[in-house]
C-alpha cells in the first residue's frame, strides 16, 4: 500500500516566516522517508472543523509548484481541486505546467466543490449541486482533450473553448483522481473518466462500508465497460494520528489492503508536519508490503 500525506494546516508554531522553510523540510523528509504522494487541500479559507476561517491557507497549485522545486520523486496533487475554482482550460494548463516543472509527477484530483462560504467570500460563483456535477464532467472531458493531440474546439453546455491548445504537454499521462463517495454521480464519473478514486475511510462504520462502496463502483465500471482493476483505489484517513502509534495504524490498514485499497492519504491534523513524518517513517516499509 502506498502512502500519501495530506497537508491541511499552515499555522506553524514559528509563525508565517516559517511556512516556506517548513514546507521545504517537509518535502525533503517525505522523500527520504519513502512517502509516495504529497497533497494539499484546494481551499482559500480554513475549514471549520480544523480552525477559524482566517487560519493560514495557501493557494494549492502555487504550493505544489514550490514543493516541486524541493523534491524529486514524490507525486504532487491537490486532494481535490474544486471544479468551480478555476476555468477548466486554465486548470488543464496549470496541471500541465506542474507536470513539466516537476519532471512528470503531477496528479489531477477533481471534485464537485462544496465550501460555499469561501465562494461567497471571494466572489466566486457557486452554482447548485446538479450544475457543479455537470461542470465536473465537462472539465474531465476538457482536460483529457487538452492533454491529447486533439487541439480542436470544445462545445459543452457550460464551457466553450475555441482551441484546446496546451503546450508543453504533460511529460507523462497525468493520473486523474475523482474524489468523493457519492454512489450515483461521483462513482459514475470515476468509472467513465478517472484513473483513481478517493473514498473517506470511516472506521465508525467499519470496513464493511468501504467494501460496499467498492461494490457500487464495480457496478458502475461494468455499466461503462471499464475494467474495475484499472482504477486505483485510495482512501483519506483522518480519524486518528498515525504518529501516536504507527503500529496500530499499520494494523488498521491491513483490512483495507485486503479489499484492494492501494493507497492511503493520511490527513495530518497537527501543525508539525516534519515531526509527524519522522514519527511515522519506521512503518512505511511495512505499509508498502501490504
Amino acid at each position: 500500500m502506498r502512502l500519501g500525506v495530506h497537508l491541511v494546516s499552515f499555522d506553524f508554531p514559528a509563525g508565517n516566516t516559517a511556512i516556506a522553510p517548513t514546507l521545504a523540510e517537509f518535502g525533503r523528509v517525505a522523500e527520504s522517508s519513502g512517502v509516495d504522494n504529497i497533497s494539499c487541500m484546494d481551499h482559500w479559507f480554513q475549514l471549520g472543523f480544523l480552525g477559524p476561517a482566517d487560519g493560514n491557507m495557501l493557494e494549492g497549485y502555487t504550493t505544489l509548484g514550490y514543493l516541486a522545486a524541493v523534491t524529486e520523486r514524490v507525486e504532487l496533487q491537490l486532494l481535490v481541486t474544486g471544479v468551480t475554482y478555476r476555468h477548466p482550460g486554465l486548470l488543464g494548463k496549470t496541471v500541465a505546467t506542474l507536470d513539466a516543472l516537476s519532471g512528470g509527477r503531477a496528479v489531477l484530483g477533481l471534485g464537485a466543490a462544496w465550501y460555499e462560504r469561501e465562494h461567497l467570500g471571494l466572489g466566486v460563483p457557486y452554482p447548485p449541486l446538479v450544475e457543479r456535477f455537470e461542470r465536473l464532467e465537462e472539465t474531465l472531458q476538457i482536460v483529457r482533450q487538452m492533454w491529447s493531440a486533439d487541439n480542436g474546439p470544445f462545445e459543452g453546455t457550460h464551457y466553450q473553448l475555441a482551441e484546446t491548445l496546451c503546450s508543453p504537454q504533460p511529460l507523462h499521462d497525468v493520473p486523474i483522481m475523482v474524489g468523493g463517495s457519492g454512489e450515483k454521480k461521483t462513482f459514475r464519473l470515476v468509472a467513465k473518466y478517472a484513473d483513481a478514486c478517493n473514498l473517506f475511510a470511516n472506521p465508525g462504520l467499519g470496513i464493511a462500508e468501504t467494501e460496499r462502496k467498492l461494490g457500487v463502483l464495480r457496478e458502475h465500471c461494468e455499466r461503462e465497460g471499464r475494467p474495475y482493476d484499472s482504477i486505483r483505489k485510495t482512501i483519506l484517513w483522518s480519524s486518528s494520528d498515525p504518529s501516536h502509534d504507527p503500529g496500530v495504524f499499520l494494523e488498521a490498514m491491513r483490512p483495507y489492503a485486503d479489499l484492494g485499497i492501494e493507497e492511503v492519504h493520511v490527513m495530518h491534523l497537527g501543525n508539525e508536519p516534519v515531526r509527524f513524518l519522522r514519527d511515522i517513517a519506521p512503518v512505511i516499509p511495512a505499509l508498502h508490503e501490504l
